[in-house]
């Protein structure tokens, strides 16, 4: 089979994944109102202030919801493209060059995975939400791109595109091909016309009723994400003919070819839970617009079918947390040296040595709890997406520590980002953990960035109990390892296009290794000590310690609790 193109730039990737609601409000004049998202009024709504007590409840909170752990889904704090782009500036600084945006279509909620249409910006990421829903109310716009306008918010993202582009960065939006909210345009012409829709085939109806109502395929039962129809195992064409003209408006812009205002690529939601046919005809259509595309898909599980050549580039690497964690985290469920390298060699045997070297590998994401939270929680397992998941629920699991994460959690951090940044793959880093935030899974992984020009209030009240007041600040320190390690990687090509060789002549196999080799360039060895005493590992060949910059004479080396050493070879 002939491979698509995998483009090159992906194979020094450095991802940054952004929340857009949650990012910066760069704009507070098109701060979202009630109505974007509830069709019922909810007295004493407001912006939530950006500092707030993420645990503490706004007055209308109270009213509506007493426990809080509902209302806070109402909760907007005018996060928006604008603030995206006014703090490129920062994000150059880090040193990534290639971010991931969470969706930004039109959508009512939140976090926009419940799709109004593909084919707009939500007006509030933009510089001008009341304009825009005027234009958009009196634009009479169908399913043909020949009707649809181009709104602020539109124009203002194809610009931030374009300023990406002249910083030398990437960007890769998402995209949800199976499923929308029930406000989609598509669905709301079936709910007011029934069997009569001319869109009576976009979504699954299961079953049409005698009053004209009827029962349809949510995605994994959630009514308010109605699925896309199906025929002939893959999605129906007026859906795929649709999909296709947003593809190629965010993509090419301007239909000229000149791909400096369009996206670099997309990340595909709940990829596995859409037809092959469908990811092979689009994907196509995506590498004929721009040979040097990024597909990548969100697969919990081993992704192999979806790696052949000819549906995806990529995917979110969650095989290679599990492992990575369940050995570094050692809680009652670890695993062992020998183990995790074999479990993380069989997922280099499982996909193509291409594919490997541009695997987003990420410790967390908006769907998964924040990684020093995950640390602070050892005893909960981690081997499987289910664990991942579902073991760090605060609704599930009360007894999760919730609190601020100190310095032995920070610590292992950094030991993780060191291998995050030095192992086969392309790092993916998730706002706000290099800045220190924590918080166990949704909504709590979903906190409001850091920023220094905004006060904090006092955390004082966990959900579990208790008073813990905590400040919440910028972790600059870590903030300045986050910069080290990336700049580590960016220096040293054998870290980001090399092959990875492990390295297992410890005689106590107390320590996990490995050889970075690329070509020309000097091999690089890698090794970590996750013990909480100093350990002495055997070292493929002396050299320089790049992160120290400590010359090695000596092969055998003591590496401190929780330490590492990178060592170029010196020949």
């Amino acid at each position: 089979m002939v491979r698509h193109n995998i483009p090159e730039w992906a194979r020094d990737a450095i991802w940054y994944q952004i929340f857009p609601e949650r990012f910066r409000n760069g704009c507070p004049g098109s701060n979202p109102e009630v109505s974007d998202f509830s069709e019922e009024p909810i007295p004493g709504w407001r912006i939530s202030p950006w500092g707030m007590d993420w645990y503490d409840q706004d007055e209308w909170e109270k009213t509506s919801d007493g426990s809080g752990r509902r209302a806070v889904f109402n909760r907007r704090f005018g996060g928006d493209l604008v603030g995206v782009r006014e703090k490129l500036d920062y994000l150059e600084e880090l040193g990534v060059n290639a971010l991931y945006i969470n969706p930004i279509f039109q959508a009512q909620s939140l976090h926009k995975y419940d799709a109004t249409c593909f084919h707009h910006i939500d007006p509030a990421f933009g510089p001008d939400r009341v304009g825009d829903l005027q234009r958009l109310a009196a634009a009479g716009e169908t399913e043909d791109p020949a009707t649809w306008i181009w709104t602020a918010a539109d124009l203002f993202f194809v610009e931030l595109v374009h300023e990406i582009h002249q910083r030398g960065m990437r960007i890769i939006i998402d995209g949800v091909f199976n499923h929308t909210g029930c406000a989609f345009f598509a669905f709301q012409d079936l709910l007011k016309n029934g069997a009569d829709s001319a869109y009576r085939d976009w979504h699954t109806v299961e079953r049409w009723h005698r009053d004209g109502t009827f029962d349809y395929m949510g995605w994994f039962g959630v009514r308010s994400l109605p699925e896309f129809g199906r025929a002939e195992g893959n999605l129906v064409a007026p859906v795929r003919n649709y999909l296709f003209h947003i593809t190629r408006r965010w993509m090419d812009p301007h239909g000229d070819g000149d791909l400096t205002w369009g996206v670099d690529g997309w990340r595909l939601d709940v990829a596995f839970c859409v037809p092959h046919r469908f990811w092979k005809e689009w994907s196509a259509l995506v590498k004929h617009i721009n040979p040097e595309a990024y597909t990548t898909g969100e697969v919990v599980n081993l992704a192999t079918e979806f790696l052949l050549g000819d549906e995806l580039d990529a995917v979110m690497n969650y095989m290679w947390v599990y492992p990575a964690l369940s050995y570094f985290i050692r809680g009652k469920h670890a695993i062992g040296v020998s183990e995790c390298r074999l479990k993380l060699q069989a997922l280099l045997d499982a996909y193509p040595p291409e594919v490997n070297g541009i695997l987003q590998n990420l410790f967390d994401s908006h769907d998964t709890g924040r990684i020093l939270s995950t640390i602070a929680n050892p005893d909960h397992p981690k081997k499987t997406w289910d664990d991942y998941f579902a073991e760090f629920r605060l609704g599930d699991h009360p007894e999760l520590f919730t609190r601020q994460p100190g310095e032995r959690e920070k610590n292992l951090l950094r030991q993780l980002v060191v291998m995050q940044m030095t192992y086969l793959g392309a790092p993916m880093i998730y706002y706000g953990t290099e800045v220190g935030m924590w918080g166990v899974n949704d909504p709590d992984d979903r906190q409001p960035m850091l920023w220094d020009d905004v006060t904090y209030e006092q955390t004082e009240r966990l959900p579990g109990g208790g008073v813990f007041p905590v400040s919440r600040a910028v972790d600059h320190e870590l903030f300045a390892f986050y910069r080290k390690a990336i700049a580590l990687r960016r220096k040293y090509p054998a870290l980001c296009r090399g092959e990875l060789h492990w390295w297992t002549k410890n005689e106590t196999d107390e320590a996990l290794g490995f050889v970075r080799t690329l070509e020309a360039e000097k091999e690089i060895a890698v090794l970590f000590n996750v013990q909480e005493r100093t350990i002495s590992a055997l070292l493929p060949f002396t050299g320089m310690d790049v992160w120290s910059g400590r010359r090695i004479s000596d092969s055998r080396q003591d590496i401190p609790p929780h330490g590492w050493l990178i060592v170029q070879c010196a020949e």
